[in-house]
């Protein structure tokens, strides 16, 4: 599972879900592990997250690589909703937990028995 670009929230939204309640992330977000950059933005009605940067893509991540998510607040710090990636075809469940500037996602696939958690923390 190619998870990078789904825990990827991971493409610039005003204050996506603070008016709600939730954590706002849009904007740019670098993974812990730095070898993904992504832009967190809203694409129409959804939010879409865009990588745009890959250190090595042969692992499969390209720039350009989209994940659509379609979220809602479940608090003041987290987010909870699907995501669909529009590359491999694939929907995963998906919940995002903010603190300050670091991001945890969690994507997950067949009920949740397949997942996956990426930290990232947000680039200036």
């Amino acid at each position: 599972m190619r998870t990078s670009l789904l825990i990827a929230l991971l493409v610039t939204i005003p204050n996506l879900a603070s008016a709600e309640g939730g954590p706002d992330i849009s904007g740019n977000w670098t993974r812990s592990d730095g070898k993904t950059r992504v832009r967190v933005a809203s694409c129409g009605n959804q939010i879409c997250a865009t990588n745009t940067w890959v250190k090595d893509p042969s692992g499969g991540e390209a720039v350009g690589d989209r994940l659509i998510m379609t979220l809602a607040p479940q608090g003041t710090s987290t987010l909870a909703g699907s995501a669909y990636d529009v590359k491999r075809d694939a929907s995963y469940s998906l919940e995002i937990s903010v603190q300050n500037d670091q991001m945890q996602t969690r994507g997950c696939m067949l009920v949740g028995v397949l997942c996956k958690s990426l930290n990232w923390i947000r680039a200036q």
